[in-house]
């Protein structure tokens, strides 16, 4: 029974340490990208998008729809949190070469293409 018990914590132990290293991907974000949007009322945008990344942190430039604006933020994984000075940040995953995200509190949508 003893050998079972340490048998079975042996295996979680190393279950636990692959998952680990299958979440520890760095990705790479970056760089300049399309950008195509969509407001919360439905009217869509597009424009440019320019990435700077030092390890996890994270600083962006948007030139889109006419306006410009800036944000700082975190990359955790896949999933990019970024502070724009709105009430609710921009929230990004990571998709192959691309970043779908959401914003405005889940009510409009970004998808950044990398050029």
């Amino acid at each position: 029974m003893i050998n079972r018990r340490l048998a079975l914590a042996g295996l979680a132990a190393t279950l636990g340490t692959a998952a680990s290293a299958q979440n520890s991907t760095v990705y790479r974000v970056g760089g300049l990208y399309t950008a195509y949007g969509m407001n919360a009322d439905g009217s869509k945008y597009n424009g440019q998008v320019q990435i700077s990344q030092a390890g996890g942190n994270i600083e962006m430039y948007w030139n889109v729809g006419g306006q410009q604006y800036a944000g700082r933020g975190v990359l955790q994984g896949s999933v990019m949190t970024i502070d724009w000075g709105a009430s609710t940040p921009v929230i990004y995953v990571v998709v192959g070469n691309e970043l779908h995200g959401t914003w405005d509190g889940g009510k409009a949508l970004e998808r950044l293409v990398r050029q």
